[in-house]
């Protein structure tokens, strides 16, 4: 018991704190390109077209792996003199990003929509940038001992960062206006700047030695087939892989149309920002964390696959509950179960669709491989969602989600696929 207690003291480290406050300030502007621009735009009266497709100003969060390595490889001149190779681009990113949210809070998407597509862009690439480096640093800067905790309490801040930007960014455009929630947010990821001057550099070398010469075009093209087409190439060896890649695409795929137009919907529906901030933002936040525990609790108790049949049926069920509320209207009783069915759905669908793709990765590139895949998936879910809007305003709310009831069959034809052809080949492997 002695043993068990003292190991707790591994989150008294001042790293793990560091890394802690380091996921807030990631996690910070995730939303201010996703649900909370589109609240704004909702109230701009934006056509919902439009707003459906601002889901594409979040392709530098699944591209990013496509700049990764520039990154990783390149000093910034002075300050990586200054604050080391890692902390100088933490802090470079940073100034990015708060300067691309300040732009952002200082649009107005009724004059100039064009404007406000640029900065929201701006603003994802600077978040999916930062993103990089911070995984960088967090890996980087724990031990051996601590790199499970320090990856624990990174997700726990970029959680309570998302809840809180997603909560209060609501309340302080219900009274102060959108410019000064988006200001506001800004402030926040001046908690990782401070973090960073109060943080040393991690004693990691570069892996290679630093010359002029140094990245060579023989040596980035070598990076490439070890990093990118060898896991891709391995990954390929799998039987039936297409159907995998297929499958990881659209298990989710209703669901992610149906929240690709819920902030809208619970606007247009006559909700007000606070409602919405009380009920979908912490509500929707405990349910979540729920349906992730319950996940989790049945993938332990059963099959993958029979986790995966139970999440993916509760999860196109629970798209019918938005179509039940665009009939009912402003019921806030309704909302709050359809909210919290819809959120423990997903967070279950969650929870076991990661570990899904974990299981898919060969140890010998779980990293890369897991990223390409996350990827691929999200392109793809980014791109197929985007004409969202534009469905709802030819067919109407109640329709509009029961399409996106129907869009969630393809995902479930393609377990039934894989569900059947899982024992053939665990026979397989076993003889």
């Amino acid at each position: 018991m002695t043993g068990w207690l003292s190991a707790l003291s591994v989150y008294r480290d001042k790293r793990i704190m560091s890394i802690t406050l380091l996921g807030f300030s990631s996690g910070a502007p995730l939303l201010l390109t996703a649900s909370i621009l589109q609240a704004w735009l909702t109230q701009e009266n934006i056509d919902l077209t439009s707003i459906g497709l601002f889901t594409l100003v979040g392709l530098p969060y699944t591209l990013k792996f496509l700049w990764a390595p520039l990154i990783d490889n390149i000093r910034i001149p002075v300050l990586s003199t200054l604050f080391g190779r890692r902390r100088s681009w933490l802090l470079l990113l940073q100034m990015f990003l708060i300067a691309a949210t300040l732009a952002l809070a200082f649009s107005d998407p009724s004059a100039s929509l064009l404007y406000v597509t640029i900065a929201a862009i701006a603003v994802a690439f600077a978040s999916a940038s930062y993103d990089i480096i911070v995984d960088a640093f967090r890996i980087e800067i724990c031990d051996q001992k601590n790199m499970a905790a320090g990856a624990a309490t990174f997700v726990y801040g970029y959680r309570i960062a998302m809840w809180l930007t997603g909560f209060s960014s609501l309340v302080i455009a219900e009274y102060f206006g959108w410019m000064i929630s988006y200001m506001v947010m800004a402030a926040f990821i001046l908690i990782g700047t401070v973090t960073v001057l109060f943080t040393r550099e991690p004693k990691v070398q570069p892996a290679k030695p630093e010359s002029a010469e140094e990245p060579s075009a023989n040596a980035y093209l070598h990076w490439l087939k070890t990093s990118v087409i060898d896991p891709f190439t391995d990954f390929m060896k799998k039987p039936d892989w297409l159907i995998i890649l297929l499958f990881a695409v659209l298990y989710k795929f209703g669901d992610a149309l149906a929240g690709a137009m819920a902030t809208p919907f619970y606007l247009q529906t006559g909700f007000t920002l606070i409602e919405i901030a009380e009920i979908s933002k912490v509500l929707g936040t405990v349910a979540t964390f729920g349906g992730l525990f319950i996940g989790g609790w049945l993938l332990a108790a059963t099959t993958m696959y029979r986790t995966l049949w139970i999440c993916g049926l509760l999860q196109m069920l629970s798209n019918l509950m938005f179509a039940a509320q665009a009939a009912i209207g402003p019921d806030l009783a309704f909302l709050a179960l359809t909210i919290g069915l819809e959120n423990v759905a997903s967070g279950m669908g969650t929870a076991v669709f990661v570990a899904y793709l974990s299981s898919l990765c060969n140890t010998a590139y779980t990293a890369t491989q897991y990223a390409l895949l996350t990827s691929l998936m999200a392109v793809a879910r980014t791109v197929l969602v985007s004409p969202a809007g534009w469905l709802v305003e030819r067919t109407g709310w109640i329709e509009f989600f029961i399409i996106t009831t129907v869009a969630a069959l393809p995902g479930l034809a393609l377990l039934w696929y894989l569900s059947y052809r899982q024992p053939i080949e665990q026979q397989e492997g076993a003889a």
